[in-house]
């Protein structure tokens, strides 16, 4: 069970939430039946908003999950971060005890982390010209606040730090966590991603980019006009793939591969080289040929560049394979979920492994020239998957890429 000196890297548990639902179960229930999250906002009310639409996370209440004293201390990122990590850690039946936790990592993305704290601060300074802050205003907003009280929740003393990479935040979060594992640094490695970017602030700085779609996101599809903002968190439990048979854990997938690179070119503008050589290292981390991947769950953001970049970056790494790949955009249900995108991705590839079935690319209303492979177009579609890759990329050219296999 282990190659050399590198363990295979097991995924025993995974935990979301998303505008898709609360937990994992009801994510993948909905990608499935191609259900929608996209809808009107309604935690800004505000007349400068041009863009009306966001895929929330609906319907929570902290009050469920966490006292008053705690809630005073977290920002919903952190809110959901914590509520999916426990999803996790419970779906993976890891005892995470004194000696366990002593070795057991922390690795969370986030691209903006307590946005909501941030924007309610700007607000009271700015707004109201209040003389002072809340006193946890800091330890609300930092980005690794989400790792550490998922840390201090769970008794886990390991390596704990934050990613903060824009789009590929939680892949590159999840990545690292994988080699970790791989190379035996830890026991075991609680990983994912968190947002809560549905503020006044953040929806006006994107739509300054102007490239926000005003109807929906309708990713690969002749039309398209842009991303659509989303939120919440995605966490999964990784484990040496022999530490997790000997304690009979249910292995639902297996990571085997990882692939980075910098485009070095364009803040904002995606380059080909770049998108092609992350997928590219990720396969030969793998030690996997192009012909072996089943299907691609694709950055698809909705914008017009992004998707035809990516589609070209297919067609380099795959060659004549490309035309046999299923790909889909699950963002074109829950949204661009930024910092946490990779995390909630890579959950639907688990899924759609486990029960060989690709999840849709929804709102396709046809054919784009300059994207010309099989997005699966508004249904899900039975199809064995063996082996999956989960693109992540970000603003300032920074990609990621995991590769995932299925569990045997």
């Amino acid at each position: 069970m282990v190659e050399g000196n590198l363990h295979r890297v097991a995924v025993t548990g995974v935990g979301c939430i998303s505008a898709l639902g609360h937990n994992a179960a009801e994510f993948w229930c909905a990608l499935t039946h191609g259900v929608c999250g996209i809808g009107p906002i309604t935690k800004v009310s505000d007349n400068r908003l041009r863009v009306r639409i966001a895929a929330e996370v609906k319907n929570f209440s902290a009050s469920s999950h966490f006292d008053r004293r705690q809630i005073n201390l977290l920002d919903p990122f952190a809110q959901f971060a914590l509520v999916s990590a426990a999803e996790a850690i419970k779906n993976s039946g890891l005892d995470i005890n004194d000696h366990i936790g002593r070795r057991t990592a922390v690795v969370l993305g986030s691209g903006i982390g307590g946005d909501t704290s941030i924007n309610h601060c700007a607000k009271m300074l700015y707004g109201q010209m209040k003389s002072g802050l809340h006193p946890l205003s800091i330890p609300r907003a930092m980005l690794n606040a989400a790792v550490s009280h998922i840390a201090i929740s769970h008794g886990i003393t390991g390596p704990a730090f934050a990613v903060s990479s824009a789009c590929a935040s939680a892949t590159h979060a999840i990545g690292q966590a994988y080699l970790m594992v791989r190379h035996g640094m830890v026991r075991a490695a609680i990983t994912g991603g968190s947002e809560a970017c549905i503020t006044l602030g953040t929806l006006k700085a994107w739509e300054s980019l102007r490239i926000m779609a005003p109807d929906t996101c309708r990713p690969f599809s002749r039309g398209r006009k842009g991303m659509v903002l989303g939120e919440g968190a995605g966490i999964i439990v990784l484990e040496p793939w022999q530490a997790a048979r000997k304690r009979g854990a249910t292995i639902l997938a297996e990571i085997v591969g990882f692939g980075m690179s910098a485009d070095a070119n364009n803040m904002v503008h995606p380059s080909l080289d770049g998108t092609a050589k992350a997928i590219h290292q990720c396969l030969v981390d793998a030690r996997l040929s192009a012909d072996c991947v089943d299907y691609v769950n694709a950055h698809g953001s909705g914008t017009p560049a992004n998707d035809v970049i990516e589609t070209r970056a297919l067609h380099r790494v795959f060659g004549a394979h490309a035309r046999k790949l299923s790909v889909s955009s699950t963002k074109s249900m829950h949204g661009h979920a930024l910092g946490a995108s990779g995390a909630l991705e890579l959950i639907a590839t688990i899924f759609a492994i486990n029960n060989n079935v690709v999840p849709p690319t929804m709102n396709f209303s046809g054919r784009d020239p300059e994207c010309d492979l099989d997005y699966t177009p508004n249904q899900a579609r039975e199809k064995p998957i063996r082996v999956a890759l989960s693109n992540s990329f970000a603003f300032g050219g920074l990609n990621a890429v995991l590769a995932v296999k299925k569990a045997c």
